[in-house]
């Protein structure tokens, strides 16, 4: 039995990743930071809550404890992010953008990240097959930088992601960690302007959760196949 963790999984791509991942057989611990949320959503699909905020030493580390309690753990899916907007809803660019956005952005999405590995680092280590999916995004690539989209806080983020995927797959060349592309995809964190659905979207997260010892690691993939970086 392959047990998973997939923060942030109350709602959009979380979600429906922790719905493919316990239909293909995974027991699936479904993080988030409420506990009514969290607690509703995985009673729905049959997922078991654990409650994690990915900015909070202490919640981390209570999850930690728990998911070691049952078991311990093979895949890990940094699925948490967030995006800061204006108070109107626009895109923050680079005439706008103040230390604080960029703190609050990477505290969630790159150090929430970071937190959230090294604390399940040696629950994964005992895993004959552990995985790690970092939810990454097609703005990381520096290669396709400043093609549309004005905004410098979340790329920006996401490419730090991608930075840290290599790294920490250069380090555990035991484990499969790879950073993903969902696409453009209709979710709160884009007030649902995105393009694709989220079935469509979890389509590249639950392809790598499920990758074997023999798959590949250190990569940067969307549904398509590898990106440019």
């Amino acid at each position: 039995m392959t047990t998973t963790l997939i923060t942030g999984a109350n709602k959009g791509l979380g979600y429906e990743t922790a719905r493919r991942l316990i239909a293909e057989g995974h027991t699936v611990y479904l993080g988030a930071r409420s506990a009514e949320r969290g607690t509703a959503a995985a009673a729905g699909l049959g997922a078991r809550f654990v409650q994690l905020d990915v900015t909070d030493d202490a919640s981390v580390a209570a999850a930690v404890a728990t998911v070691e309690a049952d078991g311990g753990l093979d895949v890990l899916v940094n699925n948490a992010g967030i995006e800061v907007r204006s108070p109107e809803g626009g895109i923050i660019g680079a005439a706008d953008l103040t230390a604080d956005v960029m703190r609050e952005v990477f505290e969630t999405n790159v150090f929430g990240l970071v937190r959230v590995t090294h604390a399940f680092l040696p629950l994964l280590a005992r895993s004959a097959a552990p995985v790690v999916v970092n939810v990454s995004s097609g703005l990381a690539s520096l290669t396709r930088a400043g093609k549309g989209y004005p905004g410098v806080a979340y790329p920006a983020s996401k490419t730090a992601v991608n930075m840290l995927t290599v790294q920490f797959a250069e380090a555990f060349p035991r484990m499969r960690i790879n950073a993903v592309e969902p696409g453009y995809t209709a979710t709160d964190l884009n007030r649902h302007q995105g393009v694709q659905t989220v079935e469509q979207g979890a389509e590249i997260i639950v392809r790598m959760a499920r990758l074997g010892p023999d798959g590949p690691t250190g990569g940067y993939f969307d549904a398509s196949g590898p990106l440019p970086w």
